[in-house]
């Protein structure tokens, strides 16, 4: 869970970099709503509805962020499993 944990706090930095990078507000935004979706992801929360009727990348951007936080949270969890099973073995 460590790794996915690191990996999701790199992805959540890598956002608010490209933020400062934005060449507008609109660019800016979606990098928000990025780092929104990876933060909820990592706290187990789902906050989509309130990205609904937002602009379109915006709410494509943080169902991104939340899907890959997901992903990226369960992969660690099968890399558990399958060390601890490695370790029994």
């Amino acid at each position: 869970m460590a790794y996915a944990s690191n990996a999701i706090m790199a992805r959540i930095k890598w956002c608010r970099w490209q933020r400062t990078q934005a060449r507008g507000q609109h660019e800016s935004d979606e990098w928000h709503a990025e780092e929104d979706g990876l933060r909820d992801a990592l706290l187990n929360r789902d906050h989509s509805n309130q990205y609904r009727y937002a602009p379109p990348g915006m709410f494509m951007r943080y169902t991104m962020g939340l899907q890959d936080g997901l992903t990226l949270l369960r992969m660690g969890e099968v890399g558990r499993l399958y060390r601890a099973q490695d370790k029994g073995q």
